[in-house]
């Protein structure tokens, strides 16, 4: 008998669980069963690459203390070769860790000791925003910047970019609201889903966003830094650029 599932839901997504602590593994796993989503495991960085490598997962629970290869550079590993979705979880609660698995391609993270309810709850956040299960919006262009929610693909100037899930959404959502201006907290809960958060996730998708799209990252002529409010993106850049060049 068929079923009529949608690619989106739990049942037909692979999750990749790397964790060297086996009572920690052993309760997540079972919670995330229990959830539908199937589950491989691996207890350390250079396992969890081959594992990817060969079972392709959807999505990816990332701790970030492992033996052999540590989390952060698994984590980088990862983004030379797939786009899958890391969620990031760390024992080390500082600004400056959680920061660098952000910087390394995390697209969330979560700090020990935590719920697994609340993970099982990221994880499906971060797996709806990776999969339209509904007709898709229509291509975005500005800028010099084209971007197609169906197949999740960006290219800038005609040349495609790498995006994680985080970056692609904060792009669309800032490239579909041109020239508005946004706080952190507003973009926090409209493309994480977070009623609360910490706000540097949003300063570190910007700063990695500005270094894939911008000609001059320490100069950003699209994504705009509005001090004291928030970020906008500068939808009028291209014409602006021009009208200096034919000065």
């Amino acid at each position: 008998m068929t079923t009529n599932t949608s690619p989106a839901e739990p049942g037909n997504r692979r999750i990749l669980l790397v964790e060297d602590e086996q009572t920690i593994a052993d309760v997540v796993r079972d919670y995330l069963m229990k959830a539908g989503f199937q589950v491989d495991m691996a207890g350390d960085g250079f396992t969890a690459l081959k594992v990817a490598e060969s079972r392709q997962p959807d999505l990816v629970i990332l701790d970030r203390m492992l033996p052999g290869l540590d989390g952060v550079e698994v984590c980088r590993r990862l983004r030379q070769t797939m786009s899958v979705p890391v969620i990031m979880v760390t024992a080390l609660g500082t600004e400056d860790d959680r920061i660098l698995g952000l910087e390394m391609g995390a697209d969330d993270y979560v700090t020990k000791p935590f719920s697994p309810r609340e993970l099982v709850l990221r994880v499906k956040s971060v797996l709806r925003r990776s999969v339209k299960e509904f007709a898709p919006e229509p291509p975005v262009e500005a800028a010099g910047l084209w971007l197609d929610p169906a197949s999740r693909t960006v290219a800038h100037d005609g040349a495609a970019l790498a995006l994680t899930v985080r970056e692609f959404d904060l792009l669309a959502f800032l490239m579909r609201r041109p020239n508005q201006v946004f706080s952190r907290e507003e973009l926090i809960k409209a493309v994480w889903g977070w009623d609360f958060g910490d706000l540097s996730t949003v300063t570190v998708h910007v700063r990695r966003l500005r270094e894939k799209i911008e000609a001059n990252p320490t100069k950003p002529e699209l994504l705009k830094t509005v001090w004291g409010v928030g970020y906008r993106f500068d939808a009028l850049a291209d014409a602006k650029e021009s009208a200096r060049g034919g000065e």
